[in-house]
């Protein structure tokens, strides 16, 4: 089935709004914003689709215009099922001067012979700020599916004024290379990354504040290095899928409050 998504983030009246907005079957965007006054826009990418299927296809596209704030959500866990071609998804985020774009996605279950590709672009302008995180399963552990599926790739492109300025590539072919080994995930089944762009904030202390919180934290390992721009990924290690998600949920929260105490906010 081929999808799309379209939408269009406005400011206006110093509230982040939803302008003109697209979407074709399974999927559906509804409004979830809980403080009104905040002016931050918190969306829900919902679909009636229990996963990807087999020959699937999805396009989004998303304009935050200038000073608009998005937080774009997700149902649930992103379900990747039994394919023979495998399913592509494409995103294309454009973030007009000052705008903010949240995306943490809840984490990817790939099914046993899954195949599946994303392909994210997203063009940042002056004074955007980014905050892009992935959590990647081995799949459904109880079901003995541990690293059986296909391949998995996750290709995001990060452009600052149209010239490409950060690259991740994620990439999993258990068949090929198998991802427990030295050198891989060394004994850890799930995987998470996030990143963060801000041009105006000061991410010098960002590694030891990170350090102080998560050091001591039973499950998980994680190393964080800085951007070639300003900004940096945050890269961890554990065994469970909403354990991670939580801590990139909570980095962000933890990002956002710093920069609204420094009065970048």
């Amino acid at each position: 089935m081929k999808s799309a998504i379209k939408l269009e983030v406005n400011f206006e009246s110093g509230k982040s709004l939803l302008g003109s907005c697209f979407f074709s079957t399974p999927y559906k965007i509804i409004d979830i914003t809980e403080n009104k006054k905040v002016g931050d826009l918190h969306l829900m990418l919902m679909s009636s689709s229990p996963g990807m299927l087999d020959g699937d296809v999805t396009n989004l596209n998303i304009h935050i215009k200038s000073n608009a704030n998005l937080q774009l959500h997700t149902q649930s866990y992103q379900r990747l099922f039994q394919m023979r071609e495998g399913a592509t998804q494409q995103m294309d985020v454009v973030q007009d001067e000052n705008s903010c774009f949240v995306f943490l996605p809840r984490p990817v279950v790939p099914h046993e012979n899954s195949i599946f590709k994303s392909v994210n672009n997203i063009y940042l302008s002056k004074g955007s700020l980014l905050i892009w995180g992935e959590v990647l399963t081995c799949g459904r552990k109880n079901n003995g599916e541990v690293f059986k599926f296909t391949s998995f790739q996750s290709v995001t492109n990060i452009f600052i004024n149209q010239k490409l300025v950060v690259k991740e590539n994620l990439f999993v072919q258990p068949n090929k290379l198998l991802p427990d080994v030295i050198g891989q995930l060394e004994g850890f089944t799930h995987q998470a990354s996030l990143l963060i762009l801000d041009e105006h904030y000061d991410f010098n202390l960002f590694k030891d504040e990170m350090v102080a919180l998560y050091a001591n934290m039973e499950g998980i390992t994680f190393g964080i290095s800085k951007l070639p721009v300003n900004g940096v990924v945050v890269r961890m290690l554990g065994y469970k899928a909403e354990l991670l998600y939580d801590c990139l949920v909570d980095i962000a929260v933890y990002f956002k409050n710093k920069k609204i105490l420094n009065g970048f906010g």
